[in-house]
């Protein structure tokens, strides 16, 4: 019987990649390069399956081909919103995607990058590197004290969620979220939680703002100026969701001006590409994507990818199936 033609589009962990190669007659992308919108549209005639990632960007317009011969877009990675999923659908394309995997070693980072921004450690480091540090002194690099402090959670699934289990648990902080649908009274009670009805309601009160949404059109900018405006003066935020949810150029300007103490950020809307504004900006902590940069989340994600693959092959549904 003949295998299934599977286009891996990155570079993947070596054990991922020799279990896929038993099973499918398996193409990856050597260079390790992010493949052009052109080069896309035309795998999408030559394999069964292709393998995204984020860094792989499917608008509408790739769909847009006489004839497709891919049958799954097999997401690696949780969010999907790099691919057009209407125009896959609308070919006969299914998408699945990879949850649960990277949920606790994102929050690991989102905590790091919280860690770093309220103590200043990238300022301190960045000290020591470049020879400039004089000694103990009282005044030197004040920060934040985290414990007992405020979190607001925007988007409580399994990263907002695994999130909270580390600042309640963790620091005793006091946590507030806002979720685009009630969050259940046990789920909250979990992490000793309050959900608020809005945004709006969540910032003020807030002495750290972490972004675990989804990614995409509808919350393009989520961050805006407005809402930061609404931030206290002495808060951070911190998001490792997706780049596009905050508005880059109005955030440099709320850590320049100070009208926020500053931010942590593992994802930027035009990767990886990162405005000076943002790379000049003492108050900002900044990280290459490492949100699930660990060896068990990956080889995990991947794992994932397999599982949805086989299934989807042996006519069964896939069970991460997004469109």
């Amino acid at each position: 019987m003949t295998r299934p033609r599977v286009l891996v589009t990155r570079r993947w962990p070596q054990a991922v990649e020799t279990k896929m190669a038993e099973v499918f007659d398996l193409t990856l992308n050597t260079s390790d390069r992010p493949l052009t919108e052109p080069e896309l549209k035309d795998a999408l005639g030559q394999y069964d399956a292709v393998l995204p990632t984020v860094t792989d960007r499917l608008p509408a317009a790739v769909f847009d081909r006489a004839s497709t011969r891919t049958r799954i877009l097999a997401n690696y990675g949780v969010g999907f919103a790099h691919i057009d999923c209407e125009a896959a659908k609308s070919r006969g394309i299914a998408v699945t995607n990879t949850p649960d995997v990277l949920s606790e070693c994102t929050a690991d980072i989102a905590m790091t990058l919280l860690l770093m921004v309220a103590r200043r450690a990238g300022e301190g480091e960045r000290e020591l590197r470049d020879g400039r540090w004089t000694g103990w002194r009282p005044t030197h690099l004040i920060g934040t004290k985290v414990s007992g402090a405020t979190l607001g959670i925007i988007g409580f699934g399994r990263i907002g969620q695994a999130m909270a289990q580390r600042a309640q648990f963790g620091f005793g902080m006091k946590i507030l979220v806002q979720n685009r649908s009630p969050v259940p009274a046990e789920v909250l009670a979990r992490y000793n939680a309050t959900q608020v009805p809005s945004i709006e309601d969540l910032l003020p009160d807030c002495d750290f703002v972490s972004l675990h949404c989804p990614g995409g059109a509808a919350n393009r900018h989520l961050i805006n100026a407005r809402r930061l405006d609404l931030m206290k003066p002495g808060a951070f935020l911190i998001n490792t969701a997706r780049g596009e949810v905050v508005d880059e150029h109005a955030l440099a300007q709320s850590l320049w001006f100070g009208t926020i103490a500053g931010a942590g950020l593992d994802v930027f809307e035009r990767e990886p590409s990162i405005p000076d504004a943002l790379l000049n900006a003492d108050n900002l902590v900044l990280l290459p994507h490492l949100g699930s940069a660990t060896r068990e989340t990956r080889e995990g994600m991947g794992f994932r990818v397999l599982e949805n693959l086989t299934a989807f092959f042996d006519g069964r549904a896939p069970r991460d199936r997004v469109a």
